[in-house]
């Protein structure tokens, strides 16, 4: 594994925002897409890490959730990406997703990672997954730059959170259709819920909610609390 500090920034990170297929228990998804598909996805050429995220059961009590989870798989750059692509292995992942993911209602972001908070991951933990869009008439570029130079270090002020992670949506998605569905993704570690609860109400949390009303449109329907798994690190 890479150290945390280093070098997964210069990375690029291909996020992929999963749905389930229609009728597929949650639990049976979680265990395929953990067991079956996670031994296809080692045989990739060329990945330098690979990571999934399975939301809380406890999160759909409520109903369904936006999405099932988040694959994150990082590499050296674009031709690296472009490459794995192209091989046989590649050729295998995308025939297996068919068996458990649906593809119309999946998105993936190609993104570029800023470490915030460099914490050690605490094991058992929990990671927290936003999802971030854009204020209203906010150019890209204002949005990636209020988010990691003044946002950030609002949220860092937050004592109980234990790494902190922005994945900013490459420029060049906006050059071509569709349009990324989402303008970067905010990932927070906690020891526990509980622990993430205690933050609620705090000074720290109040100033970080606050300020998201100055750069974003997200909502809190937009946020999965999950538990993550390394396949390849």
């Amino acid at each position: 594994m890479l150290p945390w500090g280093l070098g997964r920034g210069n990375m690029l990170k291909a996020c992929t925002l999963v749905k389930r297929i229609q009728g597929m228990e949650v639990e049976t998804f979680q265990k395929y897409w953990l067991g079956k598909h996670a031994d296809i996805v080692r045989k990739l050429p060329l990945v330098k890490r690979y990571v999934q995220s399975h939301p809380l059961l406890g999160g759909y009590r409520k109903g369904e959730l936006i999405y099932d989870g988040l694959a994150e798989i990082w590499v050296d750059n674009t031709e690296a990406l472009r490459s794995m692509a192209k091989s046989d292995a590649y050729k295998a992942v995308t025939k297996d997703e068919a068996n458990f993911i649906d593809s119309k209602n999946t998105s993936l972001l190609l993104t570029e990672e800023h470490v915030l908070k460099d914490g050690k991951i605490p094991k058992d933990g929990i990671k927290s997954i936003g999802l971030v869009t854009r204020k209203n008439g906010m150019s890209v570029q204002d949005f990636q730059t209020y988010w990691k130079n003044i946002h950030g270090p609002i949220a860092n002020e937050i004592p109980v959170v234990r790494r902190y992670v922005q994945s900013h949506t490459k420029l060049a998605g906006y050059n071509r259709e569709p349009k990324p569905s989402w303008d970067g993704i905010g990932i927070t570690w906690f020891d526990s819920v509980d622990k993430m609860r205690t933050s609620i109400g705090t000074p720290e949390y109040e100033s970080t909610l606050a300020d998201g009303a100055n750069f974003t449109e997200t909502t809190s329907q937009n946020l999965m609390l999950t538990r993550e798994h390394f396949i390849i690190e």
